[in-house]
């Protein structure tokens, strides 16, 4: 598989595919995923961490995203399995989606709040590895939200509050996995190849279904997850690349990630702690959620999430390392974003409202020219003729600041919560406000 591969090579099938990124998607920066489903109604995980950070089958057993409920469920004896029997009385995955109502869904209302975070483009899921389209996908019968639960078209809601909004819209899509059309034993170890789908069946259902969002909502991100079945790769009818082909006629300006197989991508992807070596060349995107799951999770609360400060720091450390962050929301079963992961979306917006200059737009500051640190904190990014440094520390403490003074113009520095103070080594900034602060300094 491409995704988290260190160096994958695009076949040659896929190599007419290769370009640069287009510009809009470099200058992003920030994105908004979203996850919803069936499993918001149990919204049930155990928060132990991030992924990366656990032997597989220890991560399996105690899986703490609540999007995954549908497999821990059926792994006999784990924690979601004993909490299935014991609240839901063991009920099958399927009766969540008939409880699944939305009845509080606004999509103008989420898109808002998207808006005011300051990105760029917002991808909510379209279908997970529970297999539950939402919106009414062909060959899927009644086992959609169209059909069942919500009885809405939810993608297409998505679709026209991000048009209002003015934000640009993608698609998450699973093409590696689909519990319910290949029901085969729960997934206890690595994801790899021999638990996934890869037959003819499965790769012109999966076809079949994004070749709809392609025709019916015009997605500018393509966001495939895990793989995609072998059968479907090789060119020939309802081929990985006829449908590639068919994205790129409809949004030429479109971007796919790597998580369709070794195949073709726009940019590489890591995910909390896996997948770190893509962010060392070329345009990736980094993704996790407010807390540990992507779906949402009524056992998470402040302990287990980024509150604002933290999620501005990440966002920043993404985009001064060369990526873009897709930071995660998870919709209640009612559709509402809980007060947790609103309030650290809220705080994030408003200092990017105030700071965006030095972020949005921006590009890798030269490793010559300024050098980023941890203790204290600081970050750099450059745009528009200025490096911008990104300091955090309390208030009143000053931040040297390991700079080339030969190529800055310390005098024509512009300070937002901050000011800038002589140091034995050279220069620093002062704290004046809660971080990080930034000071903008015109090169020479």
């Amino acid at each position: 598989m491409a995704m988290f591969a260190q160096d994958p090579v695009r076949p040659a099938a896929y190599a007419r595919f290769a370009r640069a990124t287009p510009a809009w998607f470099r200058d992003a920066k920030l994105g908004i995923f979203v996850h919803w489903g069936p499993y918001a109604v149990p919204a049930w995980a155990e928060p132990i961490g991030p992924l990366g950070a656990f032997d597989h089958a220890h991560w399996m057993a105690h899986n703490p995203y609540a999007e995954w409920y549908a497999n821990t469920i059926r792994i006999v004896g784990s924690p979601a399995w004993h909490h299935q029997q014991d609240v839901h009385g063991g009920a099958p995955y399927d009766a969540f989606l008939d409880r699944w109502r939305a009845e509080r869904f606004d999509a103008d209302e989420v898109m808002d709040l998207v808006s005011r975070t300051e990105a760029r483009y917002v991808v909510p899921t379209a279908k997970h590895h529970d297999g539950v389209a939402l919106w009414d996908a062909p060959r899927t019968g009644d086992r959609n939200a169209v059909r069942r639960g919500p009885h809405r078209d939810l993608v297409g809601a998505f679709r026209e509050a991000a048009q209002r909004h003015g934000v640009r819209f993608g698609l998450y899509y699973s093409g590696g996995l689909d519990w319910w059309f290949d029901r085969r034993a729960p997934i206890t170890g690595p994801v790899d190849d021999s638990v996934r789908p890869v037959d003819r069946a499965y790769a012109d259902y999966a076809y079949d279904h994004v070749v709809d969002l392609i025709e019916r909502y015009r997605p500018e991100v393509l966001w495939g997850d895990i793989e995609w079945p072998d059968a479907g790769k090789a060119e020939g009818g309802k081929s990985l690349v006829d449908l590639f082909d068919r994205f790129y006629a409809a949004a030429p300006d479109g971007v796919v990630n790597d998580r369709f197989g070794l195949t073709h991508w726009d940019f590489r992807t890591s995910e909390y702690e896996e997948g770190r070596v893509t962010q060392t060349a070329g345009m990736w995107e980094h993704t996790r959620g407010v807390g540990f799951s992507f779906g949402h999770n009524r056992l998470e609360d402040a302990g287990h999430a980024l509150d604002g400060r933290a999620a501005i720091r990440h966002f920043v450390d993404v985009v001064s390392r060369g990526g873009n962050l897709l930071l995660n929301v998870g919709l209640t079963a009612a559709g509402e974003v809980t007060p947790l992961q609103r309030r650290t979306l809220e705080e994030l917006g408003a200092w990017n409202a105030a700071h965006g200059d030095g972020v949005f737009g921006s590009r890798v500051l030269e490793p010559d020219l300024a050098r980023p640190s941890d203790e204290p904190w600081v970050r750099w990014t450059r745009r528009d003729g200025r490096a911008h440094a990104f300091a955090d520390a309390p208030v009143g403490a000053t931040v040297p600041l390991d700079v080339d003074l030969r190529r800055i113009d310390l005098d024509g520095a512009a300070c937002r919560g901050a000011e800038v103070v002589p140091s034995e080594d050279g220069v620093a900034v002062r704290v004046l406000a809660a971080g990080p602060v930034q000071v903008a300094f015109p090169l020479r």
